[in-house]
């Protein structure tokens, strides 16, 4: 548990209640953004760095489960907030930086992370969609990504394009540029309201204050253990709700449940236990970049048995269309295929010998 002296857990639970937990069943079911609440968190510095880099990352790592126990969707877009905050955070590229890191701070500029399709292009699971050719002044940017989230005209994300055969660039564009064309991307199981884009480059002019990195592979070791451990407390907040919603119906047709085979009492242990590893991964010198791939894999599949067991203990009133403990279950699926995905993670964790 983060203490309160990082976190005012009363603030936040106030602002989840208000801003976010009306709107839970359109952003489910209507594809609502709830951009709102997410300039809100940032209004009232939730997204501010504290004194030490420990603790930003508990803060942070706070506030992403607390509203995952709420609305996973939301929480994803919070993610995405973070995973651009650390890219522009750890930029050398101090024009970039002195121009854009407040505004994300604050919240007054909301952004994405295009990273998915290069990061599966590093492990050859996938070609890399976008290309760049070097102009005065900055690139020129072309093709196409499939799926880009927490975007929308007034926003802003990161990507990386190929320069040629060897070479890669990375830089911050912004989604109002008459030459970005988005295409909102609904029909998902769940997730629909986390304004997902298509995302096509038309020869898009990127000038050199917008680069974040050139040094693309040296720049994506140092921050990828960051925006990585940020995935994992959307699974946190998933595990606790699912848990939470057993225990209120524990006492069901006649206690019944204390005969299932998994407890809510064994997936708290379980959520814990991972909670104090994911902190345990942290010291003075940053992340442990194979600890967090272990837990990022364990999450996801304690999440999983979570939201199947809160469906079971639930029973035939949880299996009707937007109920609480099936939405939790769509939620969960998301997370076996946010990159890096599990099969992804499973590759990574076999070439390492984890």
């Amino acid at each position: 548990m983060v203490t309160k002296q990082l976190v005012d857990y009363e603030k936040l639970a106030a602002l989840i209640s208000k801003e976010l937990a009306p709107h839970v069943k359109s952003i489910d079911e209507n594809a609502f953004y709830a951009k709102s609440f997410i300039e809100q968190l940032g209004k009232e510095h939730f997204f501010q760095p504290s004194n030490e880099r420990f603790n930003t990352l508990l803060k942070r790592f706070a506030v992403i489960e607390e509203t995952a126990k709420v609305c996973m969707t939301t929480a994803f877009c919070l993610w995405c907030q973070f995973a651009a905050i650390t890219y522009v955070t750890h930029t050398k590229n101090e024009t970039l930086q002195n121009a854009v890191l407040q505004k994300l701070l604050d919240g007054t500029l909301l952004a994405g992370t295009g990273l998915s399709n290069p990061l599966k292009s590093f492990a050859n699971l996938e070609k890399l969609h976008l290309t760049a050719k070097r102009a005065r002044g900055g690139y020129t940017i072309n093709g196409s990504l499939p799926a880009v989230s927490n975007i929308g005209r007034e926003h802003a994300f990161a990507f990386i394009a190929g320069l040629n055969s060897e070479k890669r660039i990375m830089g911050f564009v912004y989604c109002n540029d008459d030459n970005i064309h988005l295409r909102s991307r609904t029909g998902y199981i769940g997730l629909n309201g986390s304004a997902t884009y298509a995302v096509t480059f038309d020869d898009v002019f990127i000038q050199d204050e917008q680069i974040i990195a050139t040094d693309v592979e040296g720049f994506i070791e140092e921050v990828r253990p960051s925006f990585v451990a940020y995935q994992v407390p959307l699974a946190l907040g998933v595990t606790a709700a699912s848990v939470d919603r057993m225990k209120l119906v524990s006492d069901k047709q006649g206690n019944v449940n204390k005969y299932l085979r998994t407890q809510p009492e064994d997936l708290e242990q379980k959520n814990n236990r991972l909670r104090s590893r994911l902190i345990a991964a942290i010291d003075e010198t940053g992340l442990h970049w194979d600890d967090i791939l272990s837990i990022r894999l364990h999450s996801v599949y304690t999440t999983l048995e979570a939201v199947q067991a809160a469906m079971i203990h639930q029973g035939g009133s949880g299996y009707v269309k937007s109920s609480a403990v099936e939405r939790k279950l769509r939620e969960a699926y998301f997370l076996v295929h946010l990159t890096p995905t599990v099969k992804h993670l499973e590759l990574l964790r076999n070439e390492r010998k984890l």
